[in-house]
């Protein structure tokens, strides 16, 4: 704080001495020594509450600089999600109208098993009792397109359980390899 060496302190001590009297100097000391301990801590405390300030300013700035850093990942964050969530609903309209294009072209007419008529593409077939499939045209008699009534043969007659086992599985408008194949 002062620089003051010894030499001077003797000095200062002498000249008190004088003026003030052996009496007085130890009580002058005393109240010197509280007023300079007082100065001090004054001192510590306006240098801590000025590293305090810096320390404070620092951290608003820091703090600024997070906030805007926060802000800024915040909306990068968000457009992101934005663009994907546009990138979703563009996959999911294409999804839909891939769909829409596969049920369209798999449209293939299923054939009605139990009516025993082949229905021709892009026509709905009138349905066909039991007795009149026994009584219509067999392949050899004349039914040679898709489309025709045939009878099935007799020995394959059966009850509609094992029909419904033995029927082609579909899937998407496709016949399974598996199934058996009449003729």
């Amino acid at each position: 704080m002062f620089d003051i060496g010894f030499s001077e302190l003797l000095v200062i001590g002498v000249v008190a001495l004088i003026v003030l009297g052996p009496e007085r100097l130890p009580r002058v000391a005393r109240t010197a020594g509280h007023l300079l301990g007082r100065l001090q801590r004054y001192v510590a405390q306006v240098k801590a509450d000025i590293n305090q300030e810096i320390e404070l300013a620092e951290l608003r700035k820091l703090q600024s600089s997070v906030e805007e850093a926060a802000r800024s990942i915040e909306h990068t964050v968000k457009s992101e999600m934005d663009e994907a969530q546009s990138q979703l609903r563009e996959a999911e309209s294409e999804l839909h109208k891939a769909e829409d294009e596969i049920r369209r072209a798999t449209a293939v007419p299923v054939p009605d098993l139990h009516m025993g008529t082949f229905p021709q593409a892009g026509s709905v077939p009138a349905p066909v009792s039991g007795s009149e499939a026994h009584t219509a045209a067999t392949p050899a008699e004349g039914a040679s397109g898709p489309g025709e009534a045939y009878a099935p043969h007799p020995e394959s007659e059966r009850p509609d359980s094992e029909i419904a086992e033995t029927t082609p599985q579909l899937e998407l408008g496709l016949e399974s390899s598996t199934a058996p194949k009449h003729g």
